[in-house]
């Protein structure tokens, strides 16, 4: 899959990456102005040469990052990147910690709740496992699919371990003994693109799908509670009513139970206020924006962060007002990051046109049905043809009588 520019938040800890680097600063006025950059081209490489089925050479990659996640606490900070690596960092203060090799190129990765694991997904559908702590210690498969996995998640005590793949499944294992199925979350009529636990719900599952969909599970049951069909909260006259799109982000905020959608290619973002007790989704509005949005992020006590494709305003700051959400006057603290980024565009530049690879994942369809009876049709009509003129007595000069 390809990859955007992203951004990821945890406390104060702020991170954009795009290409091969990412750059890491604080969103608090009160910490001092530094920036950390890193280039995955710099990483370590294994020197050994892997070979495919044919016997060629494979690809060795661009270094592009390819998913990135905080911990829990924020302590720690990791990443995978098309070189097949999973790099390890330590956020207080910032420092890599261990280079190490995966077996595939990973989709998405998650920390356990106890930091102890960084749990990776990748294309051919099994998560892996590497310890934090042992911080060159190997891989451990859990688990694996039939499909492409394309997210992971793990329940707030680590019980569970959450896969959603590319066969419209979202499957909920064991964590101790993930041949143990608990449950599988099903509905989804097209890729499922991301899974999120709800933070402060910790029995609620959000789940969003090539299908165009936001859906509320009860996980451990793989009881759906609520479906919400983002088509139909679209106007009639936007120029992409008809096109096909995929939730490229689900973010949230425990402040007011917020759910903050980005889909892919649109320039807008979608708002939803999960009702706990009712165990529904209630929609509250559509944040439209002028330049493509990259991604999204929630920050506690702040509001709703964007990166967009704008070199002048890179980063969007949006809180509600008056009950609507709307983009906040341009603080110190968003001048001051947007300043770092300004100076650093040539992290984002590369992925000025480029997008997440959602629109790839749609399976080809071929209607085999209709062609069928399409010759079926033209079968019969030749052997009625044949039929008739078998039966029609000939005419005066031997010819067959009309």
């Amino acid at each position: 899959m390809a990859s955007s520019a992203g951004l990821e938040l945890c406390g104060h800890a702020l991170v954009v990456r795009g290409g091969s680097l990412f750059m890491a600063t604080s969103t608090s006025s009160s910490d001092d102005d530094s920036l950390f950059i890193y280039d995955c081209s710099t990483a370590e490489k294994e020197s050994q040469e892997y070979k495919g089925a044919d016997g060629q050479p494979e690809d060795k990659g661009t270094d592009t990052i390819l998913a990135s996640t905080f911990s829990k606490s924020g302590s720690y900070f990791a990443l995978t990147d098309d070189s097949k690596r999973l790099i390890l960092f330590r956020t207080k203060p910032w420092q890599c910690l261990s280079v190490r090799t995966v077996v595939r190129r990973c989709t998405a990765l998650t920390f356990t709740a106890s930091e102890e694991k960084v749990l990776v997904a990748d294309k051919s559908g099994d998560v892996y496992s590497f310890p934090v702590l042992e911080q060159h210690g190997p891989g451990r498969l859990e688990l694996g699919h039939l499909s492409m996995l394309l997210d992971v998640a793990v329940s707030p005590d680590d019980r569970y371990v959450l896969t959603a793949d590319r066969d419209e499944k979202i499957r909920v294992s064991w964590a101790t003994a993930p041949h143990n199925i608990e449950s599988f979350c099903l509905g989804h009529t097209e890729f499922v693109s991301r899974i999120l636990v709800a933070p402060g719900h910790p029995e609620l599952l959000l789940s969003s799908s090539g299908d165009r969909t936001l859906r509320l599970w009860e996980y451990r049951s793989g009881r759906q509670l609520h479906c919400c069909h983002l088509t139909s909260l679209q106007e009639p006259a936007e120029p992409w009513g008809d096109k096909r799109f995929a939730v490229s982000r689900i973010t949230y905020w425990r402040q007011e139970d917020c759910v903050a959608l980005l889909c892919d290619s649109l320039p807008m973002v979608y708002l939803f206020q999960l009702d706990a007790p009712r165990q529904q989704l209630v929609y509250r509005q559509q944040l439209p924006f002028q330049h493509r949005v990259w991604d999204v992020a929630f920050e506690e006590g702040q509001g709703l962060w964007v990166l967009q494709d704008c070199r002048e305003e890179p980063l969007v700051l949006c809180r509600p007002v008056g009950g609507q959400w709307q983009a906040v006057p341009e603080s110190a603290v968003v001048r001051r990051v947007s300043a770092h980024l300004r100076g650093n565009w040539a992290v984002l530049e590369g992925c000025a046109g480029g997008d997440s690879g959602l629109s790839g994942l749609y399976k080809a369809t071929c209607d085999n049905v209709t062609s069928y009876l399409k010759r079926k049709e033209e079968r019969l009509q030749q052997q009625l043809e044949r039929k008739r003129r078998r039966t029609c007595p000939p005419g005066p000069a031997g010819r067959p009588r009309r």
